[in-house]
């Protein structure tokens, strides 16, 4: 039985400065929010033919993501379900300052590197094919969309994907299923992609674009 899932980068989050704010890293991370751009945006995400007619809406419990889901679950008139799981890599740093200039090279090339309280990898990808399996088993045949983030987005697709660096640009980083570039890596906010299951077997996925200049 096909099942098919639409699972999407947030919106553009507000710049916030956390003053004498007694919450830690963690906590400022998930209370983020949208800009007003960033509104802007997810509403047109909620208007576009693909994402009608959904019979379950999900995002992790970040705020920016709730924020981007709200308005696909209003305009399918569905509720809201909030799977923490869905949410993006935790850092376990107190100050950003404590992140290596290379951390994000050094996750990508050893899947269990992490600091000492954050996460690996391998744990981001298991954690999110975790909760994707749960979805599968739970909604089987029906048409969900997921509001998650990009860098556990990434971890997932790296699950089925190969990835491939231009020679030239160490920095880029495309994304190939069954030997077809489905995506080139550079997420915009949002940044939306169908995957089409056969129980729980991958058998398509599609990156698609958004038109948010009307």
């Amino acid at each position: 039985m096909e099942t098919i899932i639409y699972i999407s980068r947030h919106s553009e989050p507000m710049k916030l400065n956390f003053c004498n704010s007694k919450d830690n890293l963690q906590l400022q991370n998930e209370k983020q929010i949208l800009s007003p751009e960033g509104e802007r945006r997810a509403r047109i995400l909620s208007e576009i033919e693909e994402l009608q007619d959904i019979d379950i809406v999900i995002s992790s419990n970040y705020v920016r993501t709730i924020s981007t889901a709200k308005y696909i679950a209003d305009k399918n008139n569905k509720a809201l379900n909030i799977v923490d799981d869905f949410g993006e890599r935790k850092f376990g740093i107190n100050s950003w300052d404590e992140l290596p200039r290379n951390f994000g090279d050094k996750q990508l090339e050893d899947e269990n590197y992490k600091m000492s309280n954050g996460e690996s990898r391998k744990e981001v990808t298991q954690r999110m094919l975790n909760a994707l399996n749960n979805v599968l088993e739970q909604y089987r045949g029906k048409k969900i969309a997921i509001v998650s983030h990009g860098t556990a987005m990434s971890f997932l697709f790296m699950n089925w994907c190969e990835i491939k660096t231009d020679f030239d640009d160490k920095y880029s980083r495309k994304f190939y299923f069954n030997d077809k570039e489905v995506f080139d890596g550079k997420y915009f906010a949002p940044e939306l992609f169908k995957l089409e299951f056969e129980d729980n077997e991958l058998i398509d996925i599609k990156n698609i674009k958004v038109n948010y200049e009307v």
